[in-house]
């Protein structure tokens, strides 16, 4: 790991919690088989085209659609979105072909103008029985269409029959729209973690040693291995990301809670993690921002999950990192897996986003 000053601006906001990302409400129907585009769609995860009239984007609608979706991302050091937002209106998204052609798009439409560009584009592709039905059910305020201009492409049409309304239902149908959008970015993390493959041989280790299957992608390599902990790391000129994985028995539910998960992070800290300065050590830093913890269904196994900042004793170094706390009640043993990143001066949302899904995919032989 290539150690560097970490900037000590950290600012203590999160707008939003996760929670809120990760709830689907079931209020979104689809219309998969509208569009059918030759073209393949292209762009990076967590970015949200949003098409408007420039008086709604401007308005009060536009400030909602940012306060909301562009709510910060808990944790990071440094505040970043939950989406990178972009806006056009429909007229400017006829201007140049390639704006069409992009992953992601939130359509918004204040169904009060039937003159508006927006709402005459939303009328064309969901027909007037639908805005009629917009009119009548006060619940009924977004579809999702696929592949309108491009191969793989996610469209989110969110509208209402006043301007109060349709504040209302950003903020109501947030959750939904947010699950929808980052189960399109799930494919690409697939293609973007996975594209050397998968590797096998650590693959085997972490099932012999914790019994636990998980897709760990081919770039990573094993830095520790010992009878308890397995450290997995994966290196480049500007990102280091990590994974440790430590078992041990369960004595108490103390273990489970946010202070059990703290205690033995700072101690693998300690143990495992320093720099080439004499008597570093990494620890939780939950001065500056607080821990989250949440409980969690891990395919079937109970968890808690724990979300922070850390840094170096004695170093100027820092990052975001997440943690499980997994529970087998069979064998009456905890395994725990922290993952964190060093990746001074870049972003760090996209990169534990990836480490959130690897994990996603650990599997415990028992829960199988």
């Amino acid at each position: 790991m290539k150690y560097l000053k970490l900037v000590k601006d950290m600012v203590p906001k999160i707008i939003l919690p996760l929670l809120m990302l990760l709830i689907w409400t079931g209020c979104a129907s689809d219309i998969t088989s509208k569009f059918n585009a030759p073209k393949n769609a292209f762009g990076q995860a967590n970015r949200l085209c949003v098409i408007a009239d420039q008086d709604v984007w401007e308005g009060e609608i536009g400030d909602s659609i940012r306060y909301i979706f562009g709510a910060a991302y808990p944790i990071l050091p440094q505040p970043e979105p939950l989406f990178d937002l972009k806006h056009f209106t429909p007229q400017e998204l006829n201007l140049d072909p390639y704006r069409k052609e992009l992953r992601a798009y939130l359509m918004v439409g204040d169904l009060s103008n039937p003159e508006s560009p927006t709402v005459k584009s939303i009328t064309k592709d969901l027909g007037a029985e639908n805005l009629r039905k917009a009119h009548e059910q006060a619940d009924f305020n977004i579809k999702v269409g696929y592949d309108k201009w491009a191969q793989g492409q996610t469209l989110v049409y969110l509208f209402a029959p006043s301007k109060e309304k349709l504040l209302d239902a950003a903020e109501r149908n947030f959750p939904a729209i947010a699950n929808k959008l980052h189960k399109t970015d799930k494919e690409q993390f697939e293609a973007t973690l996975y594209f050397g493959g998968e590797n096998g041989a650590v693959k085997q280790k972490i099932k012999d040693q914790f019994e636990m299957e998980i897709r760990i992608p081919s770039d990573y390599f094993v830095a520790i291995q010992d009878t308890q902990s397995l450290w997995l790391r994966k290196e480049t000129e500007f990102l280091s990301s990590n994974i440790l994985i430590h078992r041990i028995p369960y004595t108490s539910e103390d273990q489970l809670t946010k202070k059990g998960i703290k205690e033995l992070r700072d101690q693998l800290g300690k143990e495992y993690v320093s720099t080439e300065i004499k008597d570093t050590y990494m620890r939780t830093n939950d001065v500056d921002l607080p821990m989250l913890t949440k409980a969690i269904d891990l395919n079937g196994a109970y968890a808690i999950e724990a979300r922070g900042i850390w840094d170096i004793v004695n170093d100027f170094m820092g990052g975001p990192f997440l943690s499980y706390m997994i529970l087998d009640k069979e064998t009456n043993e905890l395994t725990f897996i922290d993952c964190f990143v060093h990746a001074p001066g870049k972003k760090k949302r996209d990169y534990m986003m990836h480490l959130e899904y690897i994990i996603e995919s650990a599997k415990f032989s028992k829960t199988q």
